[in-house]
């Protein structure tokens, strides 16, 4: 006898599939967590006499952690490991005022530019002037900037000179390209690529070997160019940052000449640095805000605006850890900002050191 209703026979259901991912592939699908950008400054000096000059480069820091910055006729040398600070020089009224400083890759040696025309040649380690150039400028040389034992010299007068400082006839060879005064020099990391930038609102890129003949002339900027800087993770990429009127951050492929992309900030770039651990760039800016902004590249979405210059920032250097900017600006005031994190062995115990420049807290 068959029953009214049988029932229908029930399809199994397939056992849902799990998956155990090991630590280490599970660790990377993990979204990274965004990195905390202090927005205010760790620390703060006064440095009275700093020159309110946009064409000036009146700050560095060398590889051995020691921050030079010129004040008026007076180099100054912080140790950032130690807490000590040095006078490295005062030079005479007839020479002065210091109008650029350069470090050394070795962090020994500093390049010191003067009102003159004069570039003095200075080793640190023992406070001793090893010799002074007379490079053959006109006028005051407002920009440096080393390759190896070859200092480039960049002035008033529009030209831009190498120098190798082992010989006693050091002039190499003379760059002619700018009409008005170089305010920025910087050599590729690889030291085959010299980028100028002057008031003639003109970017020249120089290749070492081809002698005397440049590679481009970037004409996109409407002001003058001081800033400058070399991506560290894509070759013959260049930012440049235009002055008051222009305000434009501009990318370029120095192979070609191309400009990649233009970022309007809205107000005077003073200068660029790259990240070298992030894809980040950081510019310094000047009237309205006087603020540095944190980008994220090539998106070129605003990280952070720091903001506590009351004038517009003129100069920044970054620590050779890769970590603190420092920031002058023309409102005679020193900043030091953690931008780009920790350094990479913050976590290993190491011995205390004094907190850098914690027993000053003014220049002069």
């Amino acid at each position: 006898m068959i029953s009214r209703q049988q029932r229908r026979p029930q399809t199994p259901t397939p056992p849902v599939a799990t998956q155990t991912l090991p630590v280490g592939i599970y660790q990377q699908q993990q979204r990274k967590p965004p990195r905390h950008i202090p927005k205010t400054f760790e620390r703060m000096l006064d440095v009275h006499d700093l020159a309110d000059d946009f064409y000036l480069n009146l700050l560095d820091w060398g590889t051995d952690n020691v921050l030079a910055i010129a004040l008026y006729h007076t180099v100054y040398l912080w140790d950032a490991s130690k807490g000590s600070t040095t006078e490295l020089v005062t030079v005479d009224e007839d020479t002065g005022p210091v109008t650029s400083i350069n470090w050394a890759a070795d962090g020994r040696y500093l390049a010191v530019g003067l009102n003159s025309s004069q570039v003095q040649i200075w080793d640190c380690a023992d406070c001793r002037r090893l010799r002074t150039l007379e490079c053959g400028h006109a006028s005051r040389v407002g920009s440096l900037a080393w390759n190896d034992l070859i200092l480039t010299t960049g002035g008033m007068d529009g030209k831009i000179i190498n120098n190798d400082v082992r010989v006693r006839s050091h002039v190499v060879n003379t760059y002619r390209g700018h009409t008005l005064q170089v305010c920025g020099l910087k050599w590729s990391g690889s030291g085959q690529h010299l980028a100028s930038g002057g008031n003639d609102n003109v970017v020249n890129i120089w290749d070492r070997s081809t002698s005397t003949q440049r590679l481009h002339r970037l004409v996109e900027h409407t002001s003058a160019v001081k800033a400058l800087a070399w991506c560290p993770f894509q070759t013959n990429l260049l930012a440049t940052g235009g002055g008051e009127g222009d305000g434009s951050i501009k990318f370029w492929n120095t192979r070609t000449g191309a400009c990649l992309n233009t970022v309007e900030t809205g107000s005077q770039v003073s200068s660029l640095l790259w990240s070298n651990k992030e894809r980040e760039l950081l510019s310094s800016h000047g009237f309205t805000q006087n603020q540095l902004t944190l980008w994220k590249y090539p998106s070129m979405v605003k990280m952070a605006e720091l903001n506590g210059h009351t004038s517009r920032v003129l100069y920044t250097a970054l620590s050779p850890n890769g970590c603190t900017v420092a920031s002058a600006a023309a409102d005679e005031r020193l900043m030091f900002w953690n931008v780009f994190g920790d350094p990479e062995n913050a976590k290993k115990a190491a011995p205390k050191v004094p907190e850098p420049f914690s027993h000053v807290n003014r220049i002069r």
